[in-house]
């Protein structure tokens, strides 16, 4: 179990980064003392996906042999990052069939599902990666983004919910590359960022709650007094910074 990672969002995906740091150190001593022994192409690969060079990660995943699910894995997201879903698809199911557990792989199918709208589809994955791995934050992160995108806000809030209990940080850490995908392209983003600051006013997250109350204004949400009126933000109610947020007139971004 590895314990510690980075994420990095782009194009509205985010990257649970294992093994990243250690393959860029490699690097910085493979140029600075040549000498030392050469980096293995799985290393150079995954130093070319930290450096958003998709199409040289291919190339150097594909020199590994034997190709191990990770590997196979590696490939799909490489691809997905070039908007080459088909051949992204192609590598996930290839290292699915080779480790039927691989809830990373698994996983990842339902963020191309996400991505083509097939919502209830990334649903069904999400949910049978979970199966494999059920103290995934990340996945019980995408899970509630595919059940936001049904509008199913109830289930949606819970799978937050879960998520945060898991990683307090899941949705605010940052990093570079990695083996599984966290969704986060979401077309109701005020709705989302109200439904955020629900659940960390509930978690007594407070200082996150009231980022994403002013967030959720930003990006125009209309009904205020929702946060004026529910249960879920009493305590946070008692805070002279609510207040002052209450007060203001937020610029729509």
């Amino acid at each position: 179990m590895v314990s510690s990672h980075r994420r990095v969002r782009v194009s509205g995906i985010l990257f649970v980064l294992i093994g990243g740091a250690a393959a860029a150190s490699a690097l910085a001593a493979q140029e600075t003392a040549p000498q030392t022994k050469a980096l293995s192409f799985e290393d150079r690969g995954d130093i070319y996906g930290v450096r958003k060079m998709y199409r040289e990660a291919v190339e150097a995943y594909k020199q590994v042999s034997p190709q191990t699910a990770v590997v196979l894995n590696k490939i799909g997201i490489a691809y997905q990052q070039q908007n080459d879903f088909d051949s992204a698809r192609k590598y996930y199911d290839r290292a699915v069939k080779l480790q039927p557990n691989y809830a990373e792989a698994i996983n990842n199918i339902g963020t191309l599902e996400y991505a083509n709208k097939n919502f209830r589809r990334a649903t069904k994955f999400y949910k049978r990666a979970l199966a494999i791995q059920p103290r995934s934050s990340s996945v019980y992160s995408n899970l509630g983004t595919a059940w936001f995108a049904r509008h199913n806000y109830k289930e949606a809030t819970r799978c937050y919910d879960e998520a945060l209990a898991i990683d307090p940080q899941v949705f605010e850490r940052h990093g570079s590359h990695g083996v599984m995908l966290e969704q986060r392209d979401i077309q109701e983003r005020s709705k989302f960022n109200y439904y955020m600051a629900k659940v960390y006013a509930k978690k007594g997250m407070n200082e996150l709650a009231l980022q994403y109350i002013r967030k959720a204004l930003e990006g125009g949400f209309k009904d205020k007094k929702k946060f004026l009126e529910e249960e879920d933000f009493a305590e946070l109610r008692k805070l002279p910074d609510f207040d002052d947020l209450m007060k203001l007139e937020p610029r729509v971004l």
